[in-house]
Order: structure tokens, then C-alpha cells, then sequence
């Protein structure tokens, strides 16, 4: 009984901004001593409860240096999860993985009843995004949770089945990915969650192995290895400058020296990396392949004369 009358004196805190402690105790059906005691064991879990002397003094909840658990009415619990779901799957920089991440604590405490809720709710919403790919809330939840527990996940990929473990998800913005260690395959692999199909946790858990940067290692896959050619060009540019030019999925860019860094894209042809380098604007210096100068200055020469016809 001391633990829900907390927590309904933490609702009738949040409710309002002061009370004193006669009218908590008439709400709550208890003494005034026992007011006290439950105000010492809020401040204990950490809500600044702060309380003032004279007439009209009592107690007000105040803002913390920290956060305290949250206590959420039925309402409060379906508009937080349905706009954190919104949040997950959207544009906003940075904001996707802190929603997942919160979504996925809020969905597990949730009871079944409300989480129902939230689901026909966001079931019923439809979002105009723009051009990334839309993943289907669940799916990010299961994953998520997958990571956080060291859970072993099933699910369909084009054509198979595959069982891994997963280590992180990551976004390019337009995308998600997961990053896991592929148990039939025995090794590191990406995978695109538009992708797939019927994801399911399994009850084996794993130890979690040591494992490459997982955005390094997502961005690596996503901008090079679909690709026949991969080239090394060096760009006169600030590093910070080029990156907020050229989209992960796209290209990395590594930091070089004097005024100079290096773009490591990949194509399935020569010239479309030539085109892309060249639509940047900027010095360069092709590292590698050799076959890429001979194939930039041949569309060079289509492009004099078709200036010239």
C-alpha cells in the first residue's frame, strides 16, 4: 500500500503546482507525518520535492538535476509512445535512435492493454515523409531490444532465413540498418530492415562478441561493397565541409593534411564516380584506381565536344 500511495502522491504532486500537506493528507486519507514520509521517499528516488514553511506554505514538485523515473497516466502513456514511434521513423537528425531507444523502455512496461492502443492508433496514422524508406515501428522495437538483451533474432532476408546476433542499429537518414554477427555465415554482416520479413526474437541469448565500429562498419558496407569500382580521390576541402556535402551512404571522408582530405566513393561504373567528383567542384587528385583517370579524362573529352557541337 506505501508504494501505490507514492505514487499517487507523485500524481497529485505533478497535478499541481503547490499543496499543502492538510490537503494531501485529506486526498490521500492519511496524517500528515505520513505526507512527510512519503515526501522523504520521493526525494529518495529522486524528484525534487521542495517544501515551504508559513501560511500557505507546502510542497511543490520542482525540476531536477536529473531524472527520476516517470509516472505516466493511461493518456500521457499513449500520446508519449505514439509520438516516439513517429520520432523513430523520421527525419529529424539524431532524434530517430534517442526515440527508439526510449520507445523501446516505455513499450516494455507498458501494459498489454495500452500497448494495444498505441498500435491501432499508430496503425491509423499515415506521415508525409520524405524520400528514406519507412520502417514498421515493431521491427525497430524487436530489434532494439534484441540489442539491448543479447538476444538471437530470426527473420526472412531476400530468399533466406537468417538467424544472428545483433549489435546495433543504424540510420543514414534515409535508411535503417542492423549491424549482427551472421551465425550460419560466421561473420559481420549489414542488413536493410526494409528488407525483412516476419522478425522474431528467439529465447537464446549470446555473449556479446568485440566487434568492428558498427557506423563505421554500416557505412563502409553501404557506400562501397554493393559496388564493382571503389576509388580513393583526394579533394582540396575541409573534411567537415565535404561530409556535410556527400551523404553517408554515398561516400566516407577521411581526414588528409593541408587543406586537403580524401573521398572514398564507390560505383558500379568509372565515370559515374568521375561525375560525382567532378560535380563536387573541388581540386582533386585521383589516388586510386589508375583506370579512373583514363576513364575521367575520356567523358572529359565527350563533354568538350559536345560543348562544342
Amino acid at each position: 500500500m506505501t508504494a501505490e500511495r507514492v505514487l499517487r502522491l507523485l500524481a497529485l504532486l505533478q497535478r499541481r503546482a503547490s499543496w499543502t500537506a492538510a490537503e494531501l493528507a485529506a486526498e490521500l486519507e492519511v496524517t500528515d507525518r505520513s505526507i512527510r514520509r512519503d515526501v522523504e521517499r520521493l526525494r529518495a528516488l529522486g524528484y525534487p520535492v521542495h517544501a515551504t514553511g508559513g501560511v500557505g506554505g507546502g510542497y511543490q514538485l520542482g525540476a531536477g538535476t536529473r531524472l527520476p523515473p516517470l509516472l505516466l497516466d493511461d493518456d500521457e502513456a499513449i500520446a508519449t509512445a505514439v509520438s516516439l514511434r513517429l520520432a523513430s521513423t523520421g527525419r529529424v537528425a539524431g532524434a530517430g535512435e534517442a526515440a527508439l531507444r526510449a520507445l523501446a523502455k516505455l513499450d516494455q512496461v507498458m501494459p498489454p492493454r495500452l500497448r494495444a492502443e498505441v498500435r491501432a492508433v499508430h496503425g491509423a496514422t499515415e506521415t508525409l515523409a520524405g524520400p528514406g524508406v519507412q520502417i514498421d515501428a515493431e521491427v525497430l522495437v524487436t530489434l532494439a531490444r534484441a540489442c539491448r538483451d543479447a538476444v538471437r533474432v530470426r527473420f526472412g532476408y531476400p530468399d533466406t532465413e537468417r538467424t544472428v546476433e545483433p549489435v546495433r542499429l543504424v540510420t543514414t537518414g534515409r535508411r535503417w540498418y542492423l549491424m549482427a554477427w551472421d551465425v550460419d555465415r560466421e561473420a559481420w554482416r549489414t542488413f536493410r530492415l526494409d528488407r525483412m520479413r516476419a522478425v522474431a526474437p528467439t529465447t537464446w541469448r549470446f555473449h556479446p562478441r568485440e566487434h568492428p565500429d558498427p557506423a563505421a562498419f554500416v557505412q563502409r558496407a553501404v557506400a562501397e561493397s554493393p559496388y564493382r569500382h571503389t576509388a580513393r580521390i583526394r579533394l582540396r576541402a575541409d573534411a567537415a565541409e565535404v561530409r556535410g556535402r556527400v551523404p553517408p551512404q554515398v561516400g566516407r571522408v577521411e581526414d588528409d593534411r593541408d587543406g586537403w582530405c580524401v573521398l572514398v566513393c564507390a560505383a558500379d561504373t568509372l565515370e559515374a564516380i568521375a561525375v560525382h567528383t567532378a560535380r563536387l567542384g573541388y581540386e582533386a587528385e585521383i589516388l586510386e584506381p589508375p583506370e579512373l583517370r583514363a576513364a575521367a579524362t575520356a567523358f572529359a573529352a565527350r563533354l568538350a565536344a559536345l560543348g562544342r557541337g
